[in-house]
């Protein structure tokens, strides 16, 4: 049975006006037509459903529809819906914005910016088939708090192929990604009093800027070519309540804490009663070894200290914005209380599409064939930022980045280098105050190798041109 649409257009008539009613509802529509509310080709209703709705006369609508049609604002033939003339534009041109919106930012015809990976092989057989088979799971079904059942023990099956992790499925969260779920981290150890977060000095700037959205104090920690130096942490009062730390791949400078270090961080976590949030952002892209441990595999699951943090941001998109929180058990309760009082962010779609993409072992076969992708690309870096005069390039045994220290002007590099087309960013922006390191850091994962060649070029160029300071 064909079932009328309803109509849901705001019109109102007023009986006591002294204007006709037809002129009424033609300036409405006109009004409409005008700021976009209908726009060219939008079919209207019927007159005799309009004029029902609206409590009218069927001639009153017609009488209306007659007045559009002669201006140009409807278009109608016989047998056919009378619809927005689809060329509406150019017999009413629009009116101008008072203020213009300001300009977009220029594209770079080499976007390097830093932690991006490759989309074009993402979308592939596997791929489809998990969403096609996610589509077709019931709608009805409501979200369970900490997430799908189905994808926390496929995450808790993949971690513990790919981590060395043991984790229990009922303590994994789903996240809607990395800024996420450490924003569901720190609500839900804060218990309504300022946490002190320690961050390492220098660290991810997004992920830096989300706890004083929670009214957190930074700890900026510093850290050396092995990573966070564990031995200069604050202990007793001076202690920080939570840690971020990259513990298998420092950001952005790339060291690898080692085994003592990692047992010294947990040490002191367990003594100061401090939670480490383990930020594993990229450890499954490695190139010369293979990755330690996580942190986490190291800890107590049900008393320890450490949250697992992880996404599917470097290994898949991005775009898809989900992830997980592997959390110890005594710190369950409070992230399912936070949760079910936030909700889950991540849809249940996409849930299904995810935890079917895992169960099929995708996901750790897209890794791999990335890794080696990944593995070329770094190779041509090395190449050719190789004895640049005056230049640094830090050691790059993993992820998507690399990170040049220079002692040219940093400010007038980057300007240099966006001028002709090459979009980088500073390495002192990864501190929180003053610093006297100065380079550039790029990412090498989301462009074509020619275009990676071409933009080293560039890179390697103005780095040779560049008078020192």
């Amino acid at each position: 049975m064909r079932r009328t649409p309803e109509i849901t257009l705001p019109l109102r008539l007023d009986r006591d006006s002294p204007e006709p009613l037809p002129a009424q509802l033609a300036a409405g529509l006109r009004e409409l037509a005008r700021n976009g509310v209908l726009a060219p080709g939008d079919a209207l209703p019927s007159t005799r459903a309009l004029a029902d709705h609206l409590n009218v006369s069927r001639g009153t609508v017609v009488a209306g529809y007659d007045q559009l049609l002669a201006e140009g604002y409807l278009s109608a033939a016989i047998g056919r819906s009378t619809v927005v003339n689809p060329l509406l534009r150019r017999v009413h041109p629009r009116r101008p914005p008072a203020h213009r919106p300001p300009p977009t930012e220029t594209a770079s015809r080499y976007d390097l910016r830093p932690g991006l990976p490759w989309p074009d092989e993402v979308v592939g057989a596997a791929w489809k088939a998990a969403w096609r088979q996610a589509s077709a799971t019931p709608a009805s079904r409501p979200a369970p708090v900490l997430g799908l059942p189905e994808l926390r023990v496929a995450w808790a099956d993949h971690l513990r192929l790919m981590r060395a992790v043991i984790a229990d499925p009922g303590q994994i969260v789903v996240t809607g990604g990395g800024r996420e779920g450490l924003a569901l981290g720190l609500l839900a150890l804060a218990g309504g009093r300022p946490l002190r977060v320690a961050v390492e000095e220098p660290g991810y700037p997004s992920l830096r800027r989300v706890p004083p959205r929670f009214g957190a104090t930074l700890m900026p920690l510093p850290v050396d070519a092995k990573g966070l130096r564990v031995t200069d942490l604050p202990v007793g009062r001076d202690a920080p309540d939570v840690l971020l730390v990259t513990p298998s791949h420092q950001y952005p400078l790339g060291g690898s804490l080692p085994v003592d270090r990692r047992q010294a961080l947990l040490d002191w976590a367990r003594a100061n009663r401090v939670v480490i949030v383990e930020d594993d952002y990229d450890s499954e892209l490695r190139y010369t070894s293979q990755p330690l441990p996580a942190l986490a595999a190291l800890d107590d699951p049900e008393e320890g200290n450490v949250v697992l943090l992880g996404t599917l941001s470097k290994t898949l998109t991005p775009t898809l914005a989900m992830g997980f929180l592997v959390v110890p058990g005594r710190l369950v309760p409070a992230f399912a209380s936070t949760r079910r009082d936030l909700g889950q962010p991540a849809s249940l779609v996409a849930q299904h599409a995810i935890a079917a993409y895992l169960r099929a072992g995708a996901l750790r076969a897209h890794t791999q064939r990335m890794r080696n992708l990944y593995r070329r690309r770094r190779g041509l870096v090395v190449a050719a930022l190789a004895d640049l005069p005056g230049a640094t390039v830090f050691p790059m045994d993993g992820g998507l980045h690399a990170v040049v220290q220079t002692d040219r002007p940093e400010a007038e590099l980057v300007a240099s280098l966006a001028a002709s087309g090459v979009r980088v960013s500073a390495l002192s922006d990864y501190w929180s105050g003053p610093t006297t390191r100065r380079g550039i850091v790029f990412g090498f994962g989301a462009v074509s190798e020619p275009d990676l060649a071409a933009a080293l070029d560039i890179i390697a160029g103005l780095l040779r041109a560049s008078p020192a300071r």
